[in-house]
């Protein structure tokens, strides 16, 4: 597990209901995200209410820990708007509420003007990897991701500002 000390951290925006990402939104993960030059980390704590059985968190909440690891990766190194096409999960090594994780995410591949690879890996409180994850990304212009809804003026614009998306 990578230290966190050359890694800068990236801005987000408190006026999105993002269930991973949001500052705001109270059922949420709440996310911050740090880069240094190949990797952009979360330090996150599952929260009892997402808990799967006993004290072991859900799958489907370690996939949405991966998938936005993933995409924040795919917004800061490859600087356009991006949407998981497919996404593979492995599940490791159980996960328990309530303890500190680390989520790594990276670029692996760029495939043309459309499509990235990308790769998530989540890391319990003893550096162990937990559950990993690559995922096809489709890559869109703003221009593009404006026409299909994927992404409103607002939003664009806060992309553009912070991560140079244009």
């Amino acid at each position: 597990m990578a230290s966190s000390k050359n890694y800068q951290t990236l801005p987000n925006s408190s006026d999105h209901y993002c269930f991973g990402c949001s500052p705001v939104n109270p059922s949420g993960l709440q996310m911050n995200f740090s880069a240094d030059r190949d990797t952009v980390i979360s330090q996150v704590t599952i929260p009892d209410h997402l808990c799967g059985w006993s004290n072991i968190a859900h799958g489907g909440v370690l996939t949405t820990i991966l998938d936005e690891i993933m995409s924040w990766a795919a917004l800061h190194f490859i600087k356009r708007i991006t949407m998981t096409k497919s996404m593979n999960m492995e599940f490791i090594k159980p996960v328990y509420i309530r303890t500190p994780l680390k989520a790594e995410g990276k670029v692996l591949e760029i495939m043309g003007k459309h499509e990235a690879v990308m790769e998530g890996i989540l890391y319990n409180d003893k550096g162990a990897a937990c559950a990993k994850s690559t995922a096809n990304f489709a890559i869109f212009s703003p221009k593009i991701a404006q026409r299909l809804g994927i992404a409103d003026d607002h939003s664009l614009q806060f992309f553009a500002d912070i991560f140079g998306i244009k």
